[in-house]
């Protein structure tokens, strides 16, 4: 997991789970207020780093005022090696392995998405291109979260509620979702991309280029965040109360649980997800506690798979 902690003399770390309630300390990147992605590439761990601004979560802004935009790989223990600066980036967005390179992209503006070429080096490419949600004009859009499904690279974007995707040379604009301004997380469920949304805390389901379909708002939410396909269960969790819903089908979202109950503030996120040791994980703001659940029996492969095809065959009998 990585951190955000915005106060004067602080820096965002990654810390290792290690069970229970113990997490231990795996060093400081750069110095800035957050390591907001990672990524599984090449047999070890890549991180990126960002100054998050603390302001947008309606939080007193941080006294860490240190940019970031670079990313770094685990060596193990608390040792990390740089592998260079993300061009005109304070923040990485997101990082995702796609037909064997590294991608990343930049947070907040300007619009930067960059493959990473080894050493300290990183290559530009080029901005996905749309309309901008106020004016309509065309323009560079920030690609934000990165997935991969189907044989293309997928982004969210924070700059007018569009999803683009990316066959290794040039984007496409996926088209609207809905009358949301921006997009945020991806899953996979029942084999098609999803993806969520400010300000409608709705969820879409990808149908084709420039068709989305509506599969229902998550209670009263405003914004939907962290997604996870838990046990063959679609789950999110959303803002402004740090809730986590339940898809039902049909449009219908049941509330699983709030996680984040922090006083006096004006949003709460239940953020990022991951499944570990057959349970789902996941984060908070405020509060910066990580919980913890399993709904059913589970097992899971707790290592990344090397490339390639592999048959992988599970066999339950009973209890095991």
């Amino acid at each position: 997991a990585g951190t955000c902690e915005p106060g004067l003399g602080e820096a965002g770390r990654v810390y290792r789970y290690e069970g229970g309630e113990r997490w231990s300390d795996c060093g400081v990147l750069d110095g800035c207020n957050s390591v907001t992605a990672m990524a599984a590439h090449d047999g070890a761990l890549f991180a990126g780093t960002g100054k998050y601004r603390v302001a947008g979560s309606a939080l007193p802004e941080s006294e860490n005022k240190r940019l970031g935009g670079r990313v770094f790989r685990h060596e193990g223990g608390t040792r990390w090696t740089d592998c260079g600066q993300l061009p005109d980036t304070e923040a990485v967005g997101g990082l995702v392995v796609f037909q064997g390179r590294l991608y990343a992209s930049s947070l907040y503006k300007p619009a930067g998405f960059f493959r990473y070429e080894g050493g300290t080096r990183w290559t530009r490419l080029p901005d996905a291109i749309g309309p901008d949600y106020q004016t309509g004009q065309p323009g560079p859009r920030r690609v934000v979260s990165l997935t991969v499904h189907d044989g293309h690279l997928y982004a969210t974007s924070y700059d007018g509620g569009r999803v683009y995707r990316f066959d290794g040379k040039a984007w496409t604009d996926c088209g609207q979702l809905g009358d949301n301004t921006q997009t945020y997380a991806f899953t996979r469920y029942e084999g098609r991309l999803h993806v969520a949304t400010w300000r409608s805390g709705r969820v879409f389901r990808f149908e084709e280029v420039g068709r989305w379909t509506d599969i229902g708002r998550l209670g009263e939410e405003l914004e939907v965040m962290g997604m996870m396909v838990h046990n063959g269960r679609l789950i999110a969790g959303t803002l402004p109360l740090a809730q986590v819903h339940a898809y039902d089908g049909d449009g219908k979202w049941s509330l699983w649980q709030r996680l984040d109950h922090t006083p006096n503030v004006e949003y709460r996120r239940a953020w990022t997800m991951a499944e570990h040791a057959g349970e789902v994980f996941c984060s908070t703001l405020p509060s910066g506690k990580i919980f913890a659940a399993r709904q059913g029996r589970q097992v899971s492969w707790d290592h990344a798979l090397p490339a390639g095809w592999h048959h992988v065959a599970a066999v339950k009998t009973a209890g095991r």
